[in-house]
């Protein structure tokens, strides 16, 4: 039996994808520091990089990784090209990966900054009492937010508490240049429901774009049931599409996979037909990949 059958519900994240130029570095960083093992590696088959609408991701190294004690979700690191224009927060697409953690003041405390430059110290942020985060930079530009849970439960949306020292992602955040139309895809296309909505000053965005501390970001969730799925956030007009390689996938936080019970009711387009591939992340399961409105790349795992 797999042992993260428990784990695969439709909704899931099954995974997030960081696309790094320092790619042997990169998987030392996350072994060292969030000490997560390697539970696969090789190179990027032809019909998987084509599956993306990235050609030229094909025989680059991949690693895939889990915390050790989880129970489930992988980290995927790829190999790509350093694409200068690249800055994380500033584009549209998967801005950051939320993974939930045990502590986030321990791993504050001792996280090596030459791997993971804090952006923000672990803190109650206003008006959720629910969990403590802080956020992390990694050396490919891929932003992290390193989440230890108080409460499971917030607006009705169950947090999981992590098994691991470094857990599983569980929330995709994503920037948008229309918040609407990026909510709508997700729930019209791909079938997810459309939760609550914050406005909030939101730190990360506000120091990124050097606006005032209290210049205000609505953000939506996106759920199954109870299960978070992705935060959208509506970017201000300073951000950019993301800069990449050609025939590459996007740098930083690339692609991140979900499990869905059918693609046949799926009804966004495929880049490629859905194809049965094999693997710890796949399994021998049917798996496609779609371009959502905010040009984010979200592959789809068949159950």
């Amino acid at each position: 039996m797999n042992p993260s059958a428990a784990f695969e519900i439709p909704g899931r994240i099954l995974c997030g994808t960081v696309v790094t130029p320092d790619f042997a570095l990169s998987v030392a960083d996350y072994s060292r520091e969030f000490a997560m093992e390697v539970v696969e590696e090789g190179r990027v088959a032809a019909d998987l990089a084509r599956s993306w609408g990235a050609p030229a991701q094909v025989a680059r190294p991949f690693a895939l990784l889990r915390g050790r004690g989880a129970k489930g979700g992988f980290s995927r690191l790829i190999e790509g090209a350093a694409v200068a224009d690249y800055r994380p927060l500033r584009s549209f697409g998967w801005a950051a990966f939320e993974l939930t953690v045990k502590d986030a003041f321990a791993l504050h405390a001792r996280i090596d900054q030459a791997a993971f430059r804090v952006l923000g110290a672990p803190k109650l942020v206003p008006g959720f009492d629910t969990f403590i985060p802080f956020q992390v930079e990694g050396r490919a530009g891929e932003v992290l937010y390193l989440n230890t849970v108080l409460k499971p439960d917030m607006a009705g949306l169950e947090l999981p508490a992590a098994q691991a020292e470094v857990d599983h992602m569980f929330i995709a955040v994503l920037a948008a240049e229309d918040r609407a139309a990026a909510v709508r895809f997700h729930v019209q296309e791909l079938g997810f429901a459309e939760g609550e909505t914050w406005t909030i000053p939101y730190s990360m965005i506000n120091n990124s774009f050097g606006l005032r501390p209290d210049f205000l970001t609505a953000m939506t969730m996106t759920r199954t049931g109870r299960m978070p799925a992705s935060e959208v956030d509506q970017y201000p007009p300073e951000a950019v599409e993301r800069p990449k390689a050609t025939g590459e996938l996007p740098p930083g936080n690339a692609l991140v996979t979900f499990a869905v019970d059918s693609l046949e009711a799926v009804r966004a387009e495929f880049i490629e037909p859905p194809a049965r591939r094999e693997g710890a992340l796949y399994g021998g399961r049917r798996v496609a990949t779609v371009r959502g409105a905010a040009s984010e790349l979200i592959e789809l795992v068949e159950l």
